[in-house]
């Protein structure tokens, strides 16, 4: 079968670093952290006590006030985003086939702050059953398609992907899909996130996930680091515009990179826990490359899922050196998680913004917070701590594995004809 070429023309973030795709960029390239003690609740009895949140945001300036009211914080964040990425593609919507235009959005937990408000709400209340009539349109993991492909006219393939951490890149993988099997020109795809509150940060409490670093949040997120003790809660969202090669082409689009394989897999193994050799993280991007038809020796950038977790970050890297072999010591390999926390279901899609950025400025990102040596890594693999390095990347891989043990890889590639 004739595969088609699916590249990207368009990009929006809203994220702990910045609410643009610049700002965003600017933050990763220059290392800054973006956890901050919570603002969205007192969170003085809670064990974790700060997170990285989105700051700074005026929905009102982007999201009339009636409509907000039906949104979940969530929702919001997937609108806002998409915007930047539209108006960034270019696309003229008059003028492109609308009913092969659509939107695959992911979100692991989507409207948790509605969920929570809602059902408080009733719970201290005196019985009656007094709802919102938005509470279960605003709370709906896929409510943000909805309200995206209706923003735009949208009205081809309209669905949101659940699978925890690796929503975002899932997302991804099945508008690639689509567009080269020929079932869709465009796409809008990406995920977004809204689980700083109480019930976000007490549940991953309970499960001891999240870094309890309190008395210096900005150091709390530290991938690689012997003394690393737990993720850091993010929040916000990433919109990309999948395109067609020749459509995109046909318009004289600007493109930033061309995704050329994918992957997925499961651990099969814990609930939680990835599984401790990385058996599916290595399975993932073996089969990433094989759909992408190169060798390991052609990726110069891995973005890892690298969570900050003591058993994560082992299997991981354990994965990666298993696949890739010697090249492991050729490459870069940086967790951005380290500067924007964990973003669970946006955490693909802001990571392949990044790794698509990298591509664009021959950057790599760094891991921030790197001051203790584990001796569970090689010390000859180049993990970019602390500090932005410039090379040359023309492929980058960007990884996502999830609760229940979901993996997923994609590979970008600087374009060629």
């Amino acid at each position: 079968m004739n595969l088609k070429r699916v590249v990207v023309t368009g990009l929006g973030a809203l994220t702990p670093l910045g609410n643009t795709v610049p700002a965003y960029w600017k933050g990763l390239a220059n290392g800054v952290s973006g956890a901050a003690p919570i603002t969205r609740f007192d969170a003085s009895k809670f064990k974790t006590q700060f997170a990285c949140e989105v700051k700074g945001l005026d929905i009102e300036q982007f999201i009339d006030r009636k409509e907000a009211r039906k949104m979940d914080p969530f929702t919001q964040y997937a609108v806002i985003a998409s915007e930047e990425a539209m108006k960034d593609s270019g696309l003229d919507l008059e003028k492109i086939d609308l009913s092969k235009a659509g939107v695959i959005w992911g979100s692991g937990i989507g409207g948790l702050k509605t969920f929570q408000d809602e059902v408080t709400s009733f719970a201290t209340g005196d019985g009656t059953p007094r709802f919102n009539p938005f509470f279960i349109p605003k709370m709906i993991a896929d409510i943000s398609a909805g309200f995206i492909s209706m923003k735009y006219g949208l009205q081809g393939p309209n669905f949101v992907t659940v699978s925890a951490c690796a929503s975002g890149t899932n997302a991804l993988i099945d508008a690639y899909n689509y567009i080269r099997l020929g079932k869709a020109n465009v796409f809008v795809s990406g995920g977004s996130e809204a689980a700083v509150t109480e019930a976000g940060v007490g549940g991953f409490n309970a499960l001891k996930a999240l870094s309890q670093r309190n008395d210096d949040p900005a150091v709390a997120s530290r991938p690689f680091d012997k003394d690393r003790d737990g993720f850091v809660l993010g929040e916000g969202a990433g919109a990309i515009i999948l395109e067609e090669y020749e459509h995109a082409k046909a318009r004289g689009a600007k493109i930033y990179a061309e995704i050329i394989g994918s992957g997925m897999t499961a651990d099969a193994h814990h609930i939680t826990a990835p599984h401790p050799e990385g058996v599916g993280a290595g399975n993932v991007m073996k089969f990433a490359l094989e759909d992408a038809g190169i060798t390991p020796e052609e990726v110069d950038y891995i973005n890892v899922h690298g969570t900050s977790t003591p058993l994560g970050d082992v299997s991981e890297i354990k994965a990666i050196q298993r696949i890739f072999g010697d090249h492991a010591y050729d490459l870069n390999i940086s967790s951005t998680k380290s500067m924007t926390g964990h973003l669970l279901g946006a955490a693909g899609a802001i990571e392949a913004i990044a790794s698509i950025m990298a591509i664009n400025h021959d950057l790599v990102p760094p891991t921030i917070n790197h001051f203790t040596k584990d001796e569970a890594f090689d010390e000859k693999l180049n993990l970019t701590f602390n500090k932005a390095q410039e090379r040359e990347v023309n492929v980058a891989l960007s990884n996502t594995f999830g609760f229940g043990g979901h993996n997923a890889s994609v590979i970008f590639k600087k374009i060629t004809e």
